[in-house]
């Protein structure tokens, strides 16, 4: 394996919802020449877990608030029900996939996240020196294509915490680029980032730290995109290969938008 690139792909709440977006991704990510990993998010059906046992969601700035009643709704959703089903499907299309949280193997080791400016309770943010680099590669050496949720190991008290999917990736693909050449594609519901979000042919081919500063004063991008596209330029710039922000539909295909920095 060490002799062939990884490709990292982090696929959203979005597509994870929709049970035939789902299933076409699946076939795509299992055609993927291996060796690969997965990250997934599922926000989306978290909170209505939450809104059913009338448990409050908190988002700021496209991330979750999370105490300890979230905490445990999260945990049950992602390293669980998303987790496993996908693991399942990947299963199906031939692909020997191994369902992991960050506290496997000690993989994903988080600090809980300053409760300054803004308390986001059990958040953790990932220790990126001490992501499990040789359990990536005995994993990878081994035929299996690791599936992480974005539950992390706190390596302060030994508990769960909730880190960002996005961030996740990132850092899993920072990790991978130490072994071999690394790509990370973040795949959701739309062709790539769009400078209007009802026309999809608006896609932003590609994006700078200039570009994005503008953007953002623009308001053109907002709210969830704002931590993809953050984790986009901190994998750039800590050594992965390439970042691509796409389409579900299009793993496949040369489309989306590229993540670019000078940096």
């Amino acid at each position: 394996m060490t002799d062939r690139d990884i490709k990292v792909v982090k696929i959203g709440g979005n597509v994870i919802d929709n049970d035939e977006a789902l299933q076409r991704f699946v076939a795509d990510f299992a055609a993927l020449p291996s060796p690969k990993i997965l990250i997934h998010g599922g926000g989306k059906l978290a909170t209505r877990l939450c809104e059913r046992l009338e448990i409050p969601t908190t988002m700021v700035g496209g991330r979750r608030v999370t105490d300890r009643d979230t905490l445990d709704i999260v945990t049950m959703v992602y390293a669980g029900l998303i987790n496993k089903r996908i693991v399942a499907a990947l299963q199906a299309q031939g692909c020997n996939a191994i369902g992991l949280s960050g506290a496997d193997g000690g993989v994903l080791p988080a600090k809980r996240r300053n409760p300054e400016p803004i308390d986001f309770g059990y958040v953790g943010d990932i220790l990126q020196q001490e992501v499990n680099i040789d359990l990536l590669r005995t994993l990878l050496n081994g035929g299996f294509t690791p599936v992480f949720c974005a539950i992390t190991l706190d390596c302060d008290g030994g508990g769960l915490l909730n880190s960002n999917a996005d961030s996740v990736a990132s850092a899993v693909a920072i990790a991978a680029s130490t072994i071999v050449p690394t790509d990370l594609l973040f795949c959701f519901e739309k062709r790539g980032v769009l400078r209007d979000v009802e026309d999809e042919a608006s896609v932003i081919a590609e994006i700078t730290p200039e570009s994005y500063a503008n953007l953002r004063s623009e308001g053109v991008i907002n709210k969830g995109m704002l931590p993809k596209i953050d984790n986009a330029f901190a994998a750039i710039r800590a050594g992965v290969r390439s970042v691509i922000i796409k389409h579900s539909d299009e793993l496949l295909a040369e489309s989306g938008t590229i993540i670019k920095t000078d940096i």
